[in-house]
């Protein structure tokens, strides 16, 4: 299994977590139960959004901005930018 091979395999798994998550905020909110639990469990799926989409944008910015791009930034401007946006994600 390549090292994509894994890393695409990762996120699915992510995907599959926060579908649960989202599943038991239905369940939450169909049972009627506390607002204190129903906002604690959105907030566990903001955070698993926000988690895949810094993942995601990380590659993004390595594979288009780094490696592959036609015009490559320095790498240290990358990682500054990775940085950033995992900062403003959180």
């Amino acid at each position: 299994m390549t090292h994509h091979d894994r890393e695409k395999v990762k996120l699915l798994q992510r995907v599959k977590k926060m579908r649960g998550q989202l599943d038991a905020v239905e369940r939450s909110l169909t049972a009627d139960e506390d607002c204190g639990g129903q906002l604690m469990l959105l907030a566990a799926v903001r955070g698993g959004i926000n988690g895949l989409m810094g993942e995601v944008l990380e590659t993004h910015i390595r594979f288009h901005l780094v490696d592959g791009a036609k015009e490559q930034i320095a790498p240290e401007l990358a990682e500054d930018l990775i940085d950033l946006v995992r900062a403003y994600l959180k």
